[in-house]
């Protein structure tokens, strides 16, 4: 069969892995998941993410492709590489796309969510997944200052210093941004944007949560998004709490086979 290309939905608790991207020796998303595409087809393909999450993050919506000369159904691409997967991952969906199909370049979106734990108390069953947070939170202002993040921006102030040393574009578009509470006890951070600097979302978070406790005004929020100094956002939030929810493209992958 001639080469073609498909793309897989993947979920996965990133717990226990240092980030999707390979590294010479600490266990990543990528190795797994090439791993097991070898072990269903017998092919070394190199699997590309349409979004890096950090060591820690999350997915429940995350987006791959490779190439193959298979001729399996997405159907068995789905029971076979789940057959072969740890069980902190999983492939959700798989499409068989046009060859020319790039996941990372053609996104127009990327959303994410980081969950905090509103509460005096640990949860032995939600602390995996979320950031323990006690004391009241004002939302009002968390969302105030939210509304400064809308739209495109120089966001080196919320970037890792290694990134800002990178030298390279820093402006990203953010199409929304805002906090809610789903429970009682639970606070959702939501963001949309069309990429992300390394640790910008958990740098956000670690400010928004100072505005929502009152360290931290809204006009000091928007002065050290406007300083553009790298760093200044920090300390951020742990990696539990962030989950790549979905990455959004201007078609449906059953448009372009």
């Amino acid at each position: 069969m001639a080469e073609s290309k498909l793309v897989l939905i993947v979920e996965y608790d990133g717990g226990g892995y240092h980030g999707f991207q390979l590294q010479a020796d600490s266990p990543t998303i990528q190795e797994e998941l090439e791993r097991v595409v070898l072990a269903l087809t017998g092919e070394k393909r190199r699997v590309i993410p349409a979004s890096r999450t950090d060591a820690g993050v999350h997915a429940a919506g995350q987006v791959v492709s490779f190439r193959t000369e298979s001729n399996f159904s997405p159907e068995v691409f789905v029971n076979g590489l789940n057959h072969y997967l740890p069980k902190d991952i999983a492939v959700k969906r798989a499409y068989r796309v046009a060859n020319t199909l790039n996941v990372r370049k053609e996104a127009v979106s990327r959303e994410y969510k980081y969950y905090i734990l509103n509460s005096e108390t640990r949860s032995p069953l939600r602390g995996r997944f979320t950031y323990r947070v006690k004391g009241e939170l004002d939302l009002t202002a968390m969302n105030e200052a939210c509304e400064l993040l809308l739209g495109e921006h120089d966001f080196v102030s919320f970037a890792s210093a290694l990134e800002a040393r990178r030298k390279g574009n820093t402006k990203r578009t953010i199409f929304h941004a805002g906090v809610v509470r789903e429970k009682e006890d639970l606070v959702v951070f939501e963001i949309t944007a069309n990429s992300y600097l390394t640790h910008q979302v958990r740098n956000t978070v670690g400010s928004l949560l100072r505005v929502g406790q009152g360290r931290m005004s809204t006009l000091e929020f928007k002065n050290i998004m406007e300083g553009r100094r790298a760093g200044a956002a920090g300390p951020g939030v742990p990696a539990c709490g962030l989950f790549l929810i979905k990455v959004n493209y201007p078609y449906s992958f059953e448009e372009v086979i």
